[in-house]
């Protein structure tokens, strides 16, 4: 607690003007937040609580759809609707996924995060987060395949995910300990591996939950004709 201390005093005495138009915010979470930031268990927070909040509005969606017809009007599986019990037991799968596997292992293995005082461009952290979804999707394209390819390998890991046939929100997480661990280490690795700056790690992190959670919602996508994937 007293480096986290000196860290932000010393910030607050150095403070310069920046032309740079991230830096109010960054400024903001330095002088605010600096000790829930620095903290190695802040990734995981962020992510799971964008899983939370993304997922939310679409579960809402498919209870809703009963009563109101036009909230199922684009499902992919008209006949096919995900329960209220199925969404919790994903829910709950990734909540005890996290409180046993995730936290313990970030307590054991991630140091606290290493903040700069200067906030990067949003050229940089446009260009950053592209080049990390890129590589992040590069490596879990060849995952997802071998898995799919090799018999064994989808029945111990992969095939967890694939419990529900139809999609919903939830299960963009329902993944077991190994999948979970694989996609953990390079989201954690591979902004590192760009020399990323923390807050386009963050923005990449809650994105890419993002794109997760709507790839598995169920429904037809209205813009471009297609079916989320699942």
């Amino acid at each position: 607690m007293e480096n986290l201390t000196e860290q932000h005093l010393e910030f607050l005495h150095s403070q310069a003007p920046s032309d740079r138009l991230l830096q109010p915010l960054w400024d903001h979470l330095l002088s605010n937040h600096l000790p829930l930031i620095t903290s190695p268990f802040f990734p995981v927070l962020l992510a799971f609580s964008s899983y939370f909040f993304c997922s939310l509005p679409f579960a809402a969606l498919d209870l809703l759809g009963s009563r109101v017809p036009l909230f199922h009007r684009y499902k992919i599986q008209p006949a096919r609707r995900p329960t209220p019990s199925a969404m919790g037991q994903s829910f709950l799968r990734s909540v005890y996924n996290h409180l046993i596997f995730v936290l313990p292992a970030v307590a054991f293995f991630i140091p606290p995060t290493v903040v700069p005082q200067e906030a990067p461009s949003v050229y940089d952290l446009l260009v950053d987060g592209l080049a990390v979804l890129l590589l992040f999707d590069t490596q879990y394209f060849i995952w997802h395949v071998v898995h799919h390819k090799h018999l064994q390998l989808y029945r111990w890991v992969h095939a967890i995910h694939h419990e529900y046939v139809s999609p919903f929100s939830w299960s963009a997480e329902q993944l077991s300990i190994p999948e979970l661990m694989a996609v953990g280490f390079w989201g954690n690795l591979d902004p590192v591996l760009l020399g990323c700056h923390p807050l386009t790690t963050w923005c990449v992190t809650v994105f890419s939950i993002w794109m997760s959670v709507e790839d598995h919602i169920g429904h037809w996508d209205r813009i471009f004709g297609t079916a989320a994937p699942f």
